[in-house]
């Protein structure tokens, strides 16, 4: 029997860098004291939600994963609490910018950086004036306490990046995000959507997701959007086992035992029944839209 213990956490955006990881740190203190062996940040979590409008200024927050202080202190921290922390950071690489995420193990050492793959653009979500597309792909990493893969924000909405991370040999999948009022159209309320996008992803591959969501409202030159939280994690039959409200800080915990799962995927024939000669148009271009 393989136990973990997941967290994820929510908080709403201070005044300053130091401030957010601070918050940050506490949060995970108190995930850890709560019996969390893995923590899940939210996006981006060091600022406040800068790609709400173009501002060439802000790619001045941007440092690569070497020098990023959310990546040090978080390593400290893990290091001292025996604890996973995948932590979302602005990456600079050369000329490029990234969405980015550092799988940080319980030891302190950092396993690798993915980047975000799929890039949202729209009203008060302006990332591709901001991101590079990632050139990862969808990565998985053995940690201390099991096979984990990460996706980041609009990756959660895209099947394909929960099946590969699943084919891959992930055991948990973790999705730091930002999301929540459309300034476009304010009537449109993507909460449930998202939360039963993710309960897909969990449910058809059989292993457990968790999302942690910012709150708060954000303002930036006129715009603004209410980031809903609702953070939550999902069992490996994609049924929500705890969701946290939509404007408290919070910590919320999950335990799974990753050798029951693996043995009821084995016994449920998902994997071993796919047909990927089949599944060639999921390469192509879509049509008929």
């Amino acid at each position: 029997m393989r136990e973990i213990t997941v967290a994820v956490t929510q908080m709403k955006s201070r005044g300053s860098r130091k401030e957010n990881i601070s918050a940050a740190c506490g949060l995970v203190r108190e995930a850890v004291s709560a019996g969390a062996q893995a923590v899940l940040l939210q996006e981006l979590f060091e600022t406040g939600y800068f790609c709400q409008k173009k501002k060439p200024s802000y790619f001045e927050l941007a440092a690569a994963a070497s020098e990023n202080e959310a990546i040090r202190r978080m390593s400290d921290l893990a290091r001292e609490l025996g604890a996973v922390i995948p932590v979302s950071f602005f990456e600079k690489a050369g000329r490029s910018y990234y969405n980015s995420l550092a799988m940080i193990d319980a030891d302190g050492s950092v396993l690798g950086v993915c980047r975000k793959s799929h890039i949202p653009d729209g009203e008060g979500y302006e990332e591709k004036f901001y991101f590079t597309p990632g050139d990862t792909g969808f990565l998985v990493w053995d940690t201390a306490y099991g096979r984990m893969g990460c996706g980041i924000c609009w990756d959660q909405w895209f099947p394909e990046a929960a099946r590969a991370m699943a084919l891959a040999g992930a055991e948990l999948l973790l999705y730091p995000t930002a999301i929540g009022s459309e300034p476009a159209d304010p009537s449109v309320d993507s909460r449930p959507h998202w939360q039963t996008c993710m309960q897909g992803h969990a449910a058809a591959n059989m292993t457990p997701v968790a999302a942690s969501n910012r709150i708060g409202t954000e303002w930036e030159d006129g715009s603004s959007v209410t980031f809903y939280g609702s953070s939550f994690i999902a069992d490996g039959r994609g049924q929500i086992v705890v969701q946290a409200d939509a404007v408290s800080e919070c910590v919320l915990t999950a335990k799974f035992d990753l050798d029951e799962l693996k043995s009821r995927r084995r016994g449920w024939g998902l994997f071993g029944d796919r047909r990927p000669e089949l599944y060639g148009r999921l390469t192509s271009p879509a049509s008929g839209l």
